[in-house]
């Protein structure tokens, strides 16, 4: 003789163990989103120094720099060199062409007191932290906080 679907329950006990397991699951998120457990967080710096930068792309496939504020070109990226530069700045040029800005607003390479080097486009708000990009290249973008940067 053939069982029928209705003869056929759901163990209670197996409901009993989900719910458990996420009522569990809601508590310890709640209390490790409350208490900063599982979290890593910057401790509070200042900017020790900063440079406002605008970039510009050179018909012959480098990148002019220019100071923000007084428009001195700081620095010219020949082609085919400074690929973090590059990649960081096709990132930023990405974002602003989603939100209809175009290069004009500079850009904020800042030194914090901490150690870290940090850029932010000022009109979309992206920040990117430098120095976890390893050394050589942080020091890429280091030596544009200086008057005289590296050779081009």
């Amino acid at each position: 003789m053939a069982q029928t679907t209705q003869d056929r329950r759901f163990p209670k006990g197996a409901l009993y163990g989900a719910g458990a397991l996420i009522g569990l699951s809601l508590l310890i998120t709640g209390f490790a989103r409350v208490s900063g457990l599982g979290t890593s967080q910057t401790p509070d710096a200042n900017i020790v120094q900063s440079r406002e930068l605008r970039f510009e792309d050179r018909p012959d496939g480098g990148v002019s720099i220019y100071e923000g504020r007084t428009d001195r070109i700081v620095d010219v990226l020949v082609p085919g060199t400074n690929g973090f530069v590059r990649g960081v700045m096709r990132a930023f040029a990405r974002e602003r062409r989603r939100e209809d800005v175009g290069p004009q607003p500079p850009f904020l390479l800042a030194r914090w007191s901490d150690g870290r080097l940090s850029i932010e486009d000022v009109a979309t708000h992206e920040h990117i932290e430098l120095e976890a990009f390893g050394q050589t290249n942080f020091a890429a973008f280091a030596r544009l906080l200086n008057d005289r940067s590296a050779s081009r």
